[in-house]
């Protein structure tokens, strides 16, 4: 695997080398296994050999044969805040923590972008996964500012979970800026995409081609994520313009509790079997994975896509177009993303906070094959 330029194995190999440097990782700790190291970033084996063995080959670790790497001890270590908040290090340390709720590829882009910016200002990028879990989330915004990172670029599983500690991060001046969403109670620098004119373009395209009745199907609720929020606004939006009443029975939210693993087929497709009955020609869908999940059970169904149904995702992931009728969908720019939010972090930490700004990047639709124009049968 390989972020656009970097190879994944110096991704893996700058995180350890940025929480060895911050003193996180202690002289003669033991680094995860090789084993633990693949299963964490989801790469091969000889993806983290090869991370572990370029950190040796820099002096920062030492290798113990049957028994893992272990931190060598250095000749300046840093030294490390033990204190809350109110005892950060004053002195600022090289080094940024990205916090993304999941390593996947498009979480690559956002490493990617905010690597190559921070490399040419002379600082590591430390990557910390929450794995969808806002204790691990909370956990990692608590200790991170302890071991003298210089500042916190947040990828946030939701814009109502660890409100308290992102406040406790602002007033004490700490540097944070989130990404992919923003939080409107909070005055804290966010770069996201243009969610809102990614629902307006969806539905908008939808339109176009004759559909009127248009679900909206999103598996949290609306107000769960700024991002969710703002798709679902753009889609209002764009049945206002065209004088197509929102319909309440057609917005479809808040679901993904019940549908598991042992479920979830069945479950998908009694929702596009509900959906179809109340007339529905189109569906807006929150992201590409359940749009995919939706065209599996339109199939099952023996419901055509795009010929009875079409449907649209959000994200262009890469299963969008490897999946049995490509998905129409919004892509996103993330590598733009993380590269914007590092500019704005290392602008925090090198000239102070200024007025939070909410930066928006321009997202486009893509056209494939899981939609076409609808006729009125007559």
């Amino acid at each position: 695997m390989q972020s656009k330029s970097k190879p994944l194995y110096l991704v893996i190999m700058e995180d350890l080398k940025a929480r060895i440097l911050s003193g996180e990782y202690k002289a003669d700790e033991q680094l995860p296994t090789e084993v633990e190291l693949a299963e964490q970033s989801g790469v091969s084996r000889i993806t983290s050999k090869r991370a572990l063995i370029e950190l040796e080959r820099e002096g920062l670790i030492y290798r113990r044969r049957g028994s893992g790497s272990f931190v060598k001890k250095q000749d300046s270590p840093g030294t490390i805040s033990e204190g809350g908040f109110g005892a950060m290090n004053s002195s600022p340390n090289p080094i940024i923590s990205m916090i993304l709720p999941y390593l996947a590829t498009h979480e690559a882009d956002f490493i990617q972008g905010a690597s190559n910016y921070l490399d040419s200002k002379g600082y590591y990028l430390s990557i910390h996964s929450s794995n969808w879990d806002k204790t691990k989330e909370k956990e990692l915004l608590l200790r991170i500012p302890k071991y003298g990172s210089s500042g916190i670029i947040l990828y946030p599983m939701s814009t109502t979970i660890n409100i308290d500690v992102l406040h406790a991060l602002y007033w004490n001046n700490y540097p944070v800026v989130l990404i992919d969403q923003y939080v409107e109670s909070l005055p804290l620098t966010s770069v996201v995409s243009d969610n809102q004119a990614g629902g307006y373009l969806a539905a908008s395209k939808l339109i176009e081609m004759g559909h009127e009745r248009i679900a909206f199907v999103s598996s949290i609720s609306i107000e769960y994520r700024s991002s969710v929020r703002d798709r679902y606004q753009g889609y209002c939006m764009a049945l206002r313009e065209n004088q197509i009443p929102i319909d309440p029975e057609l917005v479809i939210t808040d679901f993904y509790r019940e549908a598991d693993e042992s479920n979830q087929a069945e479950f998908y497709k009694d929702l596009v079997s509900r959906i179809s009955e109340l007339g529905v020609t189109a569906i807006q869908v929150e992201h590409d994975h359940l749009a995919v999940d939706l065209l599996r059970g339109a199939r099952e169904l023996g419901i055509s896509v795009p010929e009875e149904l079409s449907i649209v995702g959000f994200d262009d992931h890469i299963i969008s177009r490897l999946v049995e009728v490509p998905i129409t969908t919004v892509s996103q720019n993330y590598s733009e993303i993380g590269k914007r939010a590092a500019e704005q972090i290392v602008r925090q930490i090198e000239k102070g906070r200024g007025k939070p700004e909410l930066e928006f990047v321009p997202v486009r639709l893509v056209e494939r094959e899981s939609t076409a124009s609808f006729v009125q049968s007559k």
